[in-house]
């Protein structure tokens, strides 16, 4: 069983976050069920990370994966094989179909999908644009102090 947390003084203290506030609140009810394929997510950098997923029995030809804003989906479905004359007597490696969701933060991209010995790893980087990294305000008074006062242009006279 599951304790429900209720986020409303959260919503009253912050300013900006509902989303993510949202985001915690729908994940919290939401019971997961499906834990196929596993998988790990690394943090590789500060703004760096990678998730490694294990799909044995899938080929590269077998996995779709897209980014559509905030969300990556990664899909596996099996091409089907032709019928052979072989007879499984047990069969345990999973080549079923999944689909696999991420939520992403703002501004990560995918830069890279590696298949490997039935690792799939996935490459993810936060790029924040430079509008919205922090920057220093400067901090202005209306009073002029002495030193500080515009200088007067002196024309020199000239003698005649």
């Amino acid at each position: 069983m599951r304790a429900t947390v209720d986020f409303a003084p959260l919503f009253r203290s912050s300013v900006g976050f509902d989303r993510m506030l949202n985001a915690l609140d729908l994940a919290s009810r939401i019971p997961t069920v499906d834990n196929w394929p596993p998988y790990d997510i690394i943090k590789t950098g500060e703004d760096d990370y990678r998730i490694d997923m294990a799909v044995a029995g899938l080929a590269e030809n077998d996995l779709t994966i897209t980014q559509e804003r905030n969300t990556l989906v990664v899909t596996g479905r099996k091409v089907p094989e032709p019928q052979s004359a072989a007879e499984y007597l047990h069969r345990g490696i999973a080549g079923r179909e999944f689909e696999r969701r991420f939520d992403l933060a703002e501004h990560m991209k995918v830069t890279d999908a590696h298949f490997e010995n039935g690792l799939l790893s996935i490459t993810l980087k936060r790029e924040i644009p430079e509008a919205m990294k922090p920057r220093r305000i400067a901090i202005t008074s209306s009073t002029i102090r002495a030193e500080e006062a515009v200088p007067q242009i002196e024309a020199r006279k000239e003698a005649a």
